[in-house]
């Protein structure tokens, strides 16, 4: 039983090329079915993000590689082989580990890529098989265990997170907040939704093109305004977000100055992620104003990127002990069936055997006749003990596949099964001629 994985990832392929080798979930099961049928393979799983596209295979007796990048290359109109990669055995299990643990992410430690692992698998179950099943499941359990004993992902590493974070330093939590988000880009939607997953209570979105504003205020449950008109709601709202794309500031000191001696003694955080910058940097002075811009999120980001990758020697550890045990867990499997013909093929011989004493024995009683088969499957399991429990230890230290390999031999368990005494075979005593 061999894993091989190959795939092309953002470490070896530019943006255009991943786009067109992404694989929509409804094309996975045809693709896979593609694969394995050129490959021989007997499982595959695809994991298919817009950073990566892999496929995991257990392999028949061809190597499964070619069947992958010809499936691959019809996709990209081109050879699609020097954008990827092959790692097998070990290092295919390693990869997906590290890959479900965020390890191998463009944002390291980023959680998405554990519910992307997750999907993939629960999609291709149909194609999968023991080893495969077992392999994604423990990759699952692996994440966990990175994520929960490590700090690995802990902290904003995004610019939208940041913002987040940085916000929750002023009032402990965001939960029952009121947030304004100007602008209705990428940005501002990945902005709002952070803001809507922190618990922030009700949201406005102002935009030039009304319109615009509306359709992502529906997806978020938040009230859509005309930017003109959205001014009069500033003293109310306690964070207020500005993503536009507007050639100068949008945020200036007196329609700031007025909503914050509005508010009294309530803090107003300010959160400018546009480039160039849409508030003015003097709006940071005035009193109960927190002010932060790009280089100040960039700040955040890079700290919080340094404590993770501080951690990535803990997360390799876990993943390296797990990879192990896995691998321990797989080739244990392949004394299961050598163990099951090795005793097929012996209980066969004693059957046959016990069968032409039986046949040459007078008047044996049916009691006498239980009494013989007992002492033969007796005789059988205590031979058989000592060899079954040396095979799957030996499985189970990583020695077990050229064991496995010299038991098949020794016993001839990949042959015909050998001939057993026949019926009229009497038993070979000594002659005249042969005795000493």
């Amino acid at each position: 039983m061999a894993l091989i994985v190959a795939g092309v990832s953002h470490r070896t392929a530019a943006l255009d090329v991943r786009d067109r080798l992404t694989f929509r979930p409804s094309e996975v099961g045809g693709a896979l079915e593609r694969i394995t049928r050129a490959a021989g393979a007997s499982e595959a799983v695809m994991l298919s993000t817009c950073n990566r596209t892999e496929v995991y295979l257990v392999e028949g007796a061809a190597d499964a590689g070619p069947a992958v990048w010809e499936a691959f290359s019809d996709r990209l109109g081109a050879d699609a082989s020097p954008f990827g990669y092959v790692r097998r055995d070990r290092e295919a299990v390693a990869h997906l580990f590290q890959v479900a643990s965020g390890l191998d992410s463009m944002i390291l430690g980023e959680a998405q890529i554990h519910g992307q692992v997750r999907d993939a698998w629960e999609s291709c179950r149909g194609q999968a098989g023991v080893a495969l099943n077992r392999l994604f499941q423990s990759a699952l359990a692996v994440s966990g265990r990175v994520r929960e004993e490590t700090a690995v992902a802990r902290g904003a590493a995004s610019v939208s997170s940041a913002a987040v974070q940085l916000a929750k330093q002023i009032f402990g939590t965001l939960r029952g907040r009121r947030a304004m988000v100007l602008g209705a880009g990428e940005m501002a939607g990945l902005a709002l939704e952070c803001l809507v997953d922190e618990g922030v209570n009700a949201s406005i979105v102002a935009n030039r093109t009304h319109a615009h504003a509306a359709e992502l205020a529906s997806r978020y449950g938040a009230r859509a305004m005309h930017f003109e008109e959205c001014w009069q709601e500033l003293p109310a709202v306690d964070v207020l977000l500005s993503s536009t794309a507007s050639p100068h500031p949008v945020v200036t000191v007196d329609r700031v100055r007025a909503a914050a001696e509005a508010r009294g003694d309530r803090p107003l955080c300010i959160l400018d992620i546009a480039v160039p910058r849409d508030v003015e940097p003097e709006v940071g002075a005035l009193g109960n104003v927190y002010l932060y811009d790009l280089d100040r999120l960039h700040q955040v980001i890079q700290a919080n990127l340094d404590r993770r990758r501080a951690q990535l020697p803990d997360a390799e550890a876990i993943v390296a002990g797990e990879v192990e045990r896995y691998w321990q867990w797989l080739t244990g499997l392949q004394a299961v069936p050598v163990l099951t013909r090795f005793r097929s093929r012996m209980d066969a011989v004693r059957e046959a055997e016990l069968a032409a004493a039986m046949r040459r024995l007078k008047d044996v009683t049916p009691e006498q006749r239980a009494a013989v088969e007992y002492l033969t499957k007796s005789l059988m399991n205590k031979f058989m003990h000592e060899p079954s429990v040396r095979l799957r230890a030996a499985a189970s230290n990583g020695r077990g596949l050229g064991v496995v390999d010299a038991m098949r031999y020794l016993f001839a368990l990949d042959a015909e099964a050998p001939e057993t005494a026949d019926a009229t075979d009497e038993p070979t005593t000594p002659t005249e001629d042969t005795a000493e």
